[in-house]
């Protein structure tokens, strides 16, 4: 008998720890908003080899009697990754919870799963777990760019203006790497981030200061793998003239005595009439 009503007690706890699972829900935040019961399915979209990415969800939920928990969820926890893949939990007892997830960097193109369980600590708050399936593409094709101008003129020296435009189609935040080859001396790189799902216009600079037409190559690639990459063709001629020896004249500092800088001011001021 006594064997008995501990079986029983274990069975009713199991089947309210069931009924919690079936009607709890957790709601993601990132990297889209949506809501996910026990053994749903998620598809995330792309991301690129080497990205990392995260899955947000909100704390705040309901159990199966309609009370609400601020802090329903007290983790989010990563289970099943594939092989060569890198997770991490979320942190414990936040307002809202992240779990760490970065496909292999030499993962080839496919769709793969992963699980994600939302826990109720102890369950104390009646509300069981909730485990759900989370697809996702990896592929390098997780980004456009559009470059403009793509031909410039200008002095030896002086500012070349080029706007990038990033088109982040998936789910990944880390950041693109903007640089330029085929100039005589510049090698910069500019990191910048183009969050998922967002398009942005990004201004690179480069500079040449010996005169002659150079035929160079932007390059925008992923910070976290080389396979994701775009590039685009500049031609960049740098002449000297009355305009671009102007206009140069306010890209900065002049190193000449104070008493001829009213002189170059109304210089730079012609060369602004040069291009309009």
């Amino acid at each position: 008998m006594k064997y008995m009503m501990a079986f029983v007690a274990f069975a009713a706890l199991v089947l309210v720890s069931s009924a919690a699972s079936a009607s709890s829900y957790v709601s993601v935040v990132e990297p889209y908003n949506l809501t996910v019961h026990n053994n749903g399915t998620v598809y995330l979209g792309k991301v690129g080899p080497g990205q990392t990415f995260y899955v947000t969800i909100a704390s705040a939920t309901q159990n199966s009697t309609g009370a609400a928990f601020e802090y329903g969820w007290n983790e989010l926890y990563v289970s099943g990754a594939p092989s060569g893949w890198i997770s991490a939990n979320s942190a414990l007892n936040t307002k809202y919870l992240s779990a760490q997830i970065t496909p292999s960097s030499s993962a080839p193109n496919g769709t793969y799963s992963f699980n994600l369980t939302a826990i109720n600590t102890g369950n104390y708050s009646k509300l069981g777990s909730v485990t759900f399936k989370v697809y996702v593409n990896v592929t390098p094709d997780i980004f456009s760019v559009n470059v403009s101008p793509t031909t410039l003129s200008v002095g030896p020296g002086e500012a070349a203006t080029i706007y990038v435009t990033i088109n982040n189609t998936g789910v990944s935040d880390s950041p693109f790497d903007i640089s330029m080859t085929g100039l005589s001396s510049w090698n910069l790189t500019e990191s910048v981030i183009a969050l998922h799902h967002t398009q942005k216009q990004f201004t690179y600079t480069a500079y040449e200061s010996v005169p002659g037409t150079y035929h160079t190559v932007l390059h925008v690639s992923s910070a976290q793998s080389p396979m994701i990459s775009r590039e685009a063709n500049i031609t960049i001629a740098t002449r000297s003239g009355i305009a671009n020896d102007y206009v140069a004249l306010g890209g900065g500092p002049v190193a000449f005595p104070i008493m001829y800088e009213p002189i170059y001011a109304v210089q730079y001021l012609i060369s602004l009439l040069f291009r309009h």
